[in-house]
C-alpha cells in the first residue's frame, strides 16, 4: 500500500498524523486500531481502510479527501439549515443495525427495515453528505416516517433513467446489474418502480443483493446452482467493499420487500 501501512493499527496512526498535519486545530487520538476520536467524535476507519486497500497507489490522496469531507461535514452539520432548503437534498441510505455499535441509536434519524438493516437519511451537499440527526428532525418538526417519504421521492428523481445491464447465465439464471457509483446504488432497492422495471427481465418476483453501499445486484429466483454462485460473490463483496450492508438477500415482490434468504426460499 503506497505510503500507507497495511497493519490496521499503523494505518490508524498514519491517518491521525495526517489529520493533525492538515487540520492542526482539531484534536485527534486513537481509541482503538480503527477508532479515531476527533474533537470527541468517534470515526470508524474501517471503510476508509477498505477504500485504500482497493486503490493503494492513491492511498494518501484517498485519506486526505476523506478527512477533508469529514471536516466539511462537521461544519455543515453546525450550520442552521431550514427544511425548505434541505428538503430537495434529503436522501435515504440503507445501513446495517451494527451501525449503532458506534453511533447512538437515539441520536440518528432512521426507520427500521428488513434483513437486520435500517434506513437512515442524509443531506446530499455538493461535496459531502451530512447525516440527519434526531435533533435536526425536532428542529424541523418532522418525523422519521416523513423523512422516509421525502427521501424516497428525491431518490426517484435523482436519476430517473437508470441504466440496468441484464446478463444471462449459462445455467439458466439472469442478473440485472446497476452501478451508478454515486453513493445510492444499494438505496435503489427502495424505489417503488424497481419491481415493475425489473420483473419482466427477471421472470417475476426476484432477489436483490446489497452487500455494500455502492453495490446492487438483482437476480432470478433460481436455479439453485446459479444463486449459490452469486451468494459466494456477494459474501466476498461484503467482506471486501467499503460501507458493507448485508450479505443476505432481499425478496422484491409486487407487494413489497421481504427480508432474508430463507424467506425468499
Amino acid at each position: 500500500m503506497a505510503h500507507l501501512p497495511r497493519e490496521p493499527e499503523a494505518f490508524g496512526e498514519q491517518v491521525a498524523r495526517l489529520l493533525r498535519r492538515y487540520f492542526p486545530d482539531r484534536e485527534a487520538e486513537l481509541a482503538g486500531p480503527m477508532d479515531l476520536v476527533v474533537a470527541g467524535r468517534h470515526l470508524d476507519l474501517e471503510n476508509l481502510y477498505r477504500m485504500v486497500l482497493r486503490n493503494p497507489e492513491r492511498g494518501t490522496e484517498i485519506v486526505e479527501d476523506y478527512l477533508e469531507k469529514i471536516i466539511e461535514g462537521d461544519a455543515a452539520l453546525n450550520m442552521p439549515l431550514p427544511l425548505a432548503v434541505a428538503k430537495p437534498r434529503i436522501m435515504p441510505r440503507i445501513q446495517p443495525l451494527s451501525v449503532f455499535e458506534r453511533l447512538d441509536r437515539e441520536q440518528v434519524a432512521h426507520v427500521p427495515f428488513v434483513n437486520g438493516t435500517v434506513i437512515v437519511f442524509v443531506i446530499d451537499m455538493p461535496e459531502v453528505t451530512v447525516s440527519i440527526t434526531t435533533e435536526q428532525m425536532i428542529r424541523w418538526s418532522v418525523t422519521a416516517e416523513e423523512l422516509e417519504m421525502i427521501s424516497r421521492s428525491n431518490l426517484a428523481r435523482y436519476t430517473p433513467d437508470l441504466t440496468v445491464r441484464v446478463i444471462d447465465s449459462k445455467d439458466g439464471g439472469r442478473v440485472a446489474m446497476l452501478s451508478q457509483q454515486d453513493g445510492y446504488d444499494a438505496a435503489r432497492l427502495l424505489l417503488e418502480t424497481l419491481h415493475p422495471k425489473l420483473a419482466p427481465e427477471l421472470d417475476g418476483d426476484f432477489l436483490v443483493a446489497t452487500p455494500a453501499r455502492d453495490s446492487f445486484l438483482a437476480m432470478t429466483i433460481g436455479p439453485d446452482g446459479f444463486n449459490d454462485r452469486l451468494k459466494e460473490r456477494i459474501s466476498r463483496e461484503f467482506r471486501r467493499l467499503p460501507y458493507p450492508i448485508t450479505r443476505n438477500l432481499f425478496l422484491v415482490t409486487r407487494d413489497g420487500i421481504a427480508g432474508t434468504t430463507s424467506e425468499a426460499a
